[in-house]
C-alpha cells in the first residue's frame, strides 16, 4: 500500500462549507466511530446532511474547490485507513431515511435502515426483500454495490434510482442505466452519490414473508459473529469458485485459516469469510491478514480470492480491498 502523506485540510478551506448550511458538521472526526469494524483515524470533516439539497450543496463544494469527498452510509463495508481522511465525509444516515410505500411500489431515501425497510415491506405485504433482513447497511450502499444474500441483489427490486452528480446535479436513472450484476452496478467509480431508488415488489402474504425473514436472522446468528466488531463477508463469492469448491468460507476455514490472527485482526472462529476485530485492531492489521489468507488460499487450493470489502485510503480512493496491498502475487 502507498504510504504518501496527505496533508490535513485547513479549517479555512473548510469552514466556508459549514456557512452554507449543510447540516451537522464535525472537524477531525474518528472514522472509528463510523465504521463497524471500530477502524479508521480521523476525518478532516464530517457532514451528515439533512435532506437531498444540502447533499448536492456539498457534492459541488467538494468539486469546486478539489477537495477529495467519501460518501459513506454505516460504514458497514469499508475499511478506513489508521490515518484517516485529508478531505471530507459525507455521511447518508437517519436525516435521510423516508420511506413511503405506493400499492407495490416503494421510494426509500439512502440513508435509511436495510432491515428496517424490509421489515416496512413485510408489514405492507410487499415480498423481495427478504434476504436484505439481516443486512446492517444503509440503502445507498446496498444500491451501489447491488448488495444483498443468498446471491440475491437489491437491483432484482430497483426500478428508478435517483442521484447527485459530480457536478451537484440530481439525475433520475432507470434500472437498466445502472447496469446491476452480482455486487456491482454501473454507478461504482462515477463520482455520484446514490440519494434515493424507487423499488417494485411483488404482493406476499405477511406471515409468510415474515417467517423467512426470521428463519434468516436465525441463520444470521448461528453462523456469523455478532458481539465482535467486523465488516460482515470480506471476500466475494464467484459461480465458478463455488461450483467447484464452494463458498469463500467453505474455502478458508479447509485452508486452515479459522482463527489466524494478524495483531488484533482474526479470522473469525465462527465463520471464516469474516475477519473480526479483537479490540485494537488497525488497518494494516486487516490487509496483512486479508494477504495471508489470500496467498494461504491460492497455494492450497488454487483459487484467487478478491475482496468484497472496500479499502479507503487517506485521499479518500475506494478500492477492493486486496488492491490496497503490495507484496502479494496477483495483485
Amino acid at each position: 500500500m502507498s504510504k504518501a502523506v496527505h496533508n490535513n485540510l485547513s479549517r479555512a478551506q473548510l469552514e466556508p462549507l459549514l456557512a452554507l448550511g449543510v447540516g451537522a458538521c464535525a472537524f477531525d472526526a474518528p472514522l472509528a466511530d463510523h465504521s463497524s469494524w471500530q477502524i479508521g483515524g480521523p476525518a478532516d470533516l464530517l457532514v451528515e446532511p439533512e435532506n437531498i439539497d444540502q447533499v448536492a450543496v456539498v457534492v459541488s463544494f467538494a468539486r469546486r474547490h478539489e477537495i477529495p469527498l467519501l460518501v459513506i452510509g454505516q460504514g458497514t463495508n469499508l475499511l478506513f485507513d489508521d490515518s484517516g481522511l485529508r478531505g471530507i465525509v459525507l455521511k447518508l444516515g437517519h436525516n435521510l431515511s423516508r420511506i413511503d410505500i405506493s400499492d407495490n411500489r416503494i421510494t426509500v431515501e439512502a440513508g435509511a435502515w436495510v432491515p428496517g425497510l424490509a421489515r416496512k415491506a413485510m408489514l405492507a405485504g410487499l415480498a423481495g426483500l427478504e434476504h436484505t433482513i439481516g443486512i446492517p447497511g444503509t440503502l445507498g450502499g446496498l444500491v451501489l454495490m447491488n448488495g444483498g444474500s443468498q446471491r440475491k441483489g437489491i437491483g432484482d427490486n430497483v426500478r428508478r434510482v435517483w442521484v447527485v452528480n459530480r457536478e451537484g446535479d440530481l439525475v433520475e436513472l432507470s434500472r437498466e442505466a445502472c447496469a446491476f450484476s452480482y455486487r456491482q452496478s454501473a454507478l461504482q467509480g462515477t463520482g455520484a452519490v446514490v440519494v434515493k431508488a424507487e423499488l417494485e415488489c411483488e404482493r406476499g402474504e405477511t406471515k409468510l414473508i415474515r417467517q423467512q425473514m426470521l428463519e434468516d436472522l436465525r441463520e444470521r446468528r448461528r453462523k456469523f459473529p455478532r458481539k465482535q466488531p467486523n465488516c460482515g463477508s470480506v471476500f466475494l463469492s464467484s459461480s465458478e469458485m463455488h461450483a467447484s469448491v464452494g463458498p469463500p468460507g467453505k474455502i478458508i476455514e479447509e485452508a486452515g485459516l479459522k482463527g489466524a490472527r494478524i495483531g488484533a485482526a482474526e479470522v473469525s472462529q465462527q465463520h471464516a469469510n469474516f475477519i473480526v476485530n479483537r479490540n485494537g485492531a488497525t488497518s494494516q492489521d486487516v490487509l496483512a491478514l486479508i494477504a495471508h489468507i489470500r496467498q494461504v488460499v491460492q497455494q492450497k487450493i488454487g483459487f484467487e480470492l478478491c475482496c468484497e470489502v472496500r479499502y479507503v485510503s487517506p485521499a479518500g480512493e475506494i478500492m477492493p480491498a486486496h488492491l490496497a496491498i503490495t507484496g502479494f502475487a496477483g495483485n
